[in-house]
């Protein structure tokens, strides 16, 4: 596959100076004063609550996920105080980085309704996998799960011809995803989304993760962290058992990070199968 690059952008003052004009949204207010309460020595779930609560419809979004299917809570949240009580205050500040996230990523003249919907999918189901393969927190998997793609539309609303971009890379049996992105605009939405990652605040080891998610030959190098490896890892797990709920082939990207996938978490084809069915009765639980 012959694949274009743009003139001008072969020099690393030039690439930086691109980088400069794709808009990476700062990291909201509240997210901070969230972040701050969290980091405190002994956090105090009541002080959290108050936070959230400043927001009315951030609230009535918090309480709306709280109450859904997929956390299975015996009890209703009847207030942002209650749902951190019942579900924790991690978790609460996890929905809230996610419900900031999608408020904030408007990209103009794209329909993101898909996007976020697969986003959303994969951070449970990378939730649910990890609890299962007890790899790593399933807090830290739903973090990664939603934001690992997050550069695409800041990438949408940068370049007119990005979803071709896109079409291209995630077509090709051979070519690294991230290697057809750098050769047509210079750069990836896995260097955008870990920048962005990073002004958010979002832990190292999710930023790490995010900036190699499509780099599968990490999965056997010793030097890469081994959180990271498992968030990598869990993603393409993840991201298969979605394509096959909806009923869609084997992407090129199981192709070509699957088997390195199944190896590193030491998973069998039969083990393959029996995940995406947990991950099958999570989503079906949640409709």
């Amino acid at each position: 596959m012959k694949i274009s690059a743009s003139p001008g952008l072969n020099t690393a003052q030039s690439v930086d100076a691109l980088v400069k004009t794709i808009r990476i949204p700062p990291r909201p207010g509240m997210l901070a004063e969230v972040q701050a309460e969290l980091a405190q020595a002994e956090p105090d779930p009541r002080r959290l609550a108050a936070i959230i609560a400043n927001d009315v419809a951030l609230s009535a979004s918090l309480l709306k996920l709280a109450n859904s299917p997929f956390f299975g809570l015996r009890l209703k949240a009847k207030s942002v105080e209650h749902a951190v009580m019942l579900l924790g205050m991690q978790q609460c500040a996890l929905l809230l980085t996610g419900i900031l996230a999608r408020q904030t990523i408007q990209a103009e003249k794209v329909a993101l309704a898909k996007f976020w919907d697969f986003s959303a999918k994969r951070a449970q189901a990378m939730a649910e996998l990890a609890r299962r393969l007890r790899v790593c927190s399933g807090d830290l998997a739903h973090t990664f799960g939603l934001f690992c793609d997050i550069g695409i539309p800041l990438l949408l609303e940068r370049f007119p011809d990005y979803q071709a971009t896109l079409d291209l890379a995630g077509q090709s049996a051979t070519a690294d995803f991230t290697a057809v992105e750098e050769q047509r605009h210079a750069t990836s939405h896995a260097a955008i989304g870990s920048l962005m990652a990073r002004t958010w605040g979002l832990p190292e080891t999710v930023t790490l993760a995010i900036l190699l998610h499509h780099d599968y030959a990490v999965l056997e190098d010793r030097n890469t962290d081994e959180q990271v490896k498992n968030l990598i890892a869990l993603a393409v797990l993840a991201e298969y058992s979605i394509q096959k709920y909806h009923g869609q082939p084997s992407s090129p990207e199981w192709e070509k990070g699957g088997p390195r996938a199944c190896l590193y978490l030491g998973l069998s084809g039969d083990e393959v199968d029996d995940r995406y069915e947990e991950v099958q009765e999570l989503f079906n639980r949640g409709q």
